[in-house]
């Protein structure tokens, strides 16, 4: 059964660790993510870009598979299935299709439209019991071919943004997608206590988990992050253990072509990556 993210992330903040939310380009993903939350014992965000949705066939698919392998895998962990960075079109698209948490990320709109259209979704969600993450000020880097470098949010717009009732708030703290460039100068950690202090209890997110270092992601959720985003370090590990079946020519002994066995070493490197993450998150038997 999916279940909101809510409760998972209001614990998490109060126990001082975070949830990660990993997010998924495939049905291998999807395994192997929910095969080492459940081994792990912790609960577990499974993310859905709306690039990632329409890859999969649409948001229907994915719920249907996503519930299809917690019924098969017996998963007893929490499990939210999660819109990652949707539009206000996407976001309605994924509460029809039976998603239990939504990401309305109104970061790029003026304040104003960004509070009306979130405000616009926060009743839904509330009624059909749907956590709810909305975003202020742009989280940097590439996500779904835009590129931009790391905001910093307005700790005033936040409050306002945290006032309507939403579950979550991701706010920019200097943090981008993907990769971080040379001479990235590091999280700022007064902009994220200046929000803290704004928002009061509301759980905060930090996006662009890849390439931070784990330190800065122990201070962050010191200071009130209870839920960081992977995807491109899974997605890097995934590459290079295939690539390396590849260049060892497995693919060309026996049976090796079976894309189930081209995959199979990939699998692993993302159930690697999974468990290094949930480590440093702390929430390994948390669930």
């Amino acid at each position: 059964m999916l279940v909101s993210a809510k409760e998972m992330l209001n614990k998490a903040r109060d126990g001082h660790y975070a949830v990660g939310q990993f997010n998924i380009n495939n049905l291998e993903w999807t395994k192997c993510i929910l095969q080492t939350a459940e081994e792990l014992k912790a609960p577990v965000i499974l993310g859905v870009s709306e690039g990632a949705g329409k890859y999969m066939c649409g948001y229907d698919t994915v719920v249907g598979m996503v519930k299809g392998m917690i019924k098969c895998l017996n998963i007893t962990v929490p499990v939210a299935l999660h819109l990652d960075h949707g539009t206000f079109e996407g976001a309605k698209a994924c509460i029809n299709a039976g998603f239990s948490s939504i990401m309305f990320d109104g970061s790029h709109y003026p304040i104003e439209e960004n509070l009306k259209l979130t405000t616009a979704l926060v009743n839904t969600c509330d009624i059909l019991g749907i956590s709810l993450e909305a975003e202020v000020g742009a989280i940097g880097g590439e996500e779904d071919g835009v590129s931009s470098m790391g905001e910093c949010a307005d700790p005033a717009e936040c409050k306002m943004i945290a006032d309507l009732g939403v579950t979550m708030l991701a706010a920019g703290i200097g943090n981008i997608h993907g990769k971080y460039p040379e001479g990235w100068p590091g999280l700022r950690f007064d902009v994220l206590e200046n929000i803290k202090k704004t928002v009061g209890d509301m759980p905060l997110v930090l996006h662009g988990g890849t390439g931070i270092p784990e330190d800065m992601v122990k201070k962050a959720i010191n200071l009130g992050v209870a839920k960081v985003n992977v995807n491109t370090e899974c997605q890097i590990s995934f590459t290079a253990a295939v690539r390396k079946y590849i260049e060892d020519g497995k693919d060309l002994q026996g049976k090796g072509f079976d894309p189930r066995k081209v995959l199979a070493p990939g699998c692993e490197a993302i159930k690697e990556t999974v468990r290094e993450k949930m480590e440093i998150f702390g929430c390994i038997g948390k669930a």
